[in-house]
């Protein structure tokens, strides 16, 4: 299944099933799995690992070069992608600068056109990036987040699981779980509570969490919460340090806690 104007060179490894379409470039030393299909005109190049069932649109690049001018283009670095992903239309993504290191992307990831994940860093599962958002090199990226269309998101931020990112919020410090965001630059807002929701997090889960964003508001620590799975990685994420510090709160005269 793969078109012949395409190119793959022979050092490439495909697995079982794998569509290539018209004039898509495959470069030696890519791994692309089972039931991959990509699209007329992609880029696939070298040092990009992917896993299964992987969708890639036309004209999307992955692993190409840093876009960082201290780069030396010969160091082995690496794109690391896991299964059933969607890169659409003008995606790019760069692949790592620290020697031997990887830019990571999860699983179940949907990234629309002209998104970009810059060098070295690391996205969960189950994200999606609306049309034309952008991640800095170095950022992290926890699991089911939702970025707004034309979110930028500076270097070595980090933005905790099932936060929800308003379209062209400007991203400069890291974003806490949980959380809704908006503004240039910034800041918190109120809670993501219909995505905690779809995601089946309700009852006292629900409620540990609204607490524990009061908490944070009021700046006081967080003892005398239940030890929820939800409390338990907000705890981790607050305790895993931060290069950037934390986006502001919203007055609460602006908007509510809810």
């Amino acid at each position: 299944m793969i078109h012949p104007t395409a190119i793959v060179h022979p050092e490439a490894r495909l697995g079982q099933d794998v569509s290539i379409g018209p004039f898509a470039v495959i470069e030696a030393g890519a791994e692309i799995g089972d039931r991959c299909q990509i699209g007329a005109h992609a880029v696939i190049h070298s040092h990009v690992r992917m896993g299964a069932a992987n969708t890639v649109h036309p004209h999307a690049v992955l692993g190409g070069l840093p876009q960082d001018l201290g780069f030396d283009p010969a160091q082995i670095t690496y794109v690391d992608i896991g299964e059933n992903n969607v890169f659409r239309e003008g995606v790019t993504i760069s692949r790592a600068t620290a020697p031997l290191g990887s830019t990571r992307i999860g699983s179940g990831n949907y990234l629309m056109n002209n998104t970009h994940l810059g060098h070295d860093g690391e996205m969960g599962d189950h994200n999606i990036l609306a049309s034309g958002a952008t991640l800095g090199g170095h950022t992290r990226v926890g699991d089911r987040v939702f970025f707004g269309g034309g979110v930028m998101v500076h270097q070595f931020c980090r933005v905790g699981s099932f936060a929800m990112l308003q379209g062209l919020a400007g991203i400069n410090k890291d974003v806490i779980p949980y959380t809704m965001v908006g503004g240039r630059p910034g800041k918190h807002y109120r809670l993501n509570l219909i995505g905690l929701r779809r995601a089946g997090i309700d009852g006292e889960r629900l409620r540990a969490i609204s607490r524990a964003y009061r908490l944070l508001r009021a700046r006081s620590d967080l003892s005398g919460l239940p030890d929820t799975e939800e409390i338990r990685y907000l705890r981790n994420w607050l305790g895993s340090g931060s290069k950037r510090g934390t986006l502001a709160f919203f007055e609460l005269r602006d908007a509510g806690t809810e």
